[in-house]
């Protein structure tokens, strides 16, 4: 019987606690009402529908365990052991504070001991964690964390460069500020050289 994962365990629990599609309709008649209107009028009767659709794929992060949309990792690679990077992976989330979109890119590389993923599998896991309410610092720590785990490489690289509405439409409105968080695992860490090839492929992009 295959073990269960931490992640997996998460999701069981967090679905039996779900509310119901009909009661965030509901909340969303409550929170236009706050705002100041008429959720009963016609322009919007259905946006508490639209809105509990846009959320389902907003946050489909949720119901997804990262660990296993990594799969099956290949040990043929005709002795290749040089870093595996990609770049300009869209981020698109939500920091957990504001709800306010968080809009960017992610740029992954990871350092083969025996085994390789599918590239695409790596960037279904940055579109994992960012379908989450999230802080960008979180949501890079989780990617290594993740690819660390799935596939026990030499070390793992992340970057992220992303704009927050949180900072751009309220607040302080700046809107050209970018943020920038890194982490850095095995080799990547050791090995000033291997991370400033990665640093020249980000700048490269």
């Amino acid at each position: 019987m295959d073990a269960v994962t931490p992640e997996a365990a998460r999701l069981a629990g967090a679905a039996r606690t779900k509310p119901t599609r009909e009661e965030a309709e509901e909340a969303v008649r409550t929170l236009i009402s706050w705002a100041g209107d008429d959720p009963s009028r016609e322009g919007l009767l259905d946006t508490p529908k639209r809105v509990a659709k846009a959320w389902q794929e907003w946050f489909s992060g949720y119901d997804a365990d990262p660990l296993a949309a990594l799969g099956k990792t290949f040990e043929d690679v005709q002795g290749y052991d040089d870093m595996v990077m990609l770049t300009n992976i869209d981020v698109e989330s939500h920091c957990e504070h504001h709800l306010a979109p968080i809009m960017g890119v992610a740029h992954v590389a990871y350092l083969p001991r025996k085994a390789v993923v599918g590239i695409s599998k790596i960037a279904r896991v940055v579109e994992i964690f960012a379908k989450r309410m999230q802080t960008q610092e979180t949501m890079t720590a989780q990617i290594a964390d993740a690819l660390t785990e799935a596939m026990d490489p030499l070390g793992v690289a992340v970057f992220v460069d992303a704009k927050h509405q949180c900072m751009t439409t309220r607040g302080v409105h700046h809107p050209n500020v970018s943020t920038i968080t890194t982490s850095f695992s095995g080799a990547f860490k050791t090995d000033p050289d291997l991370r400033d090839r990665f640093m020249r492929m980000v700048e490269r992009g």
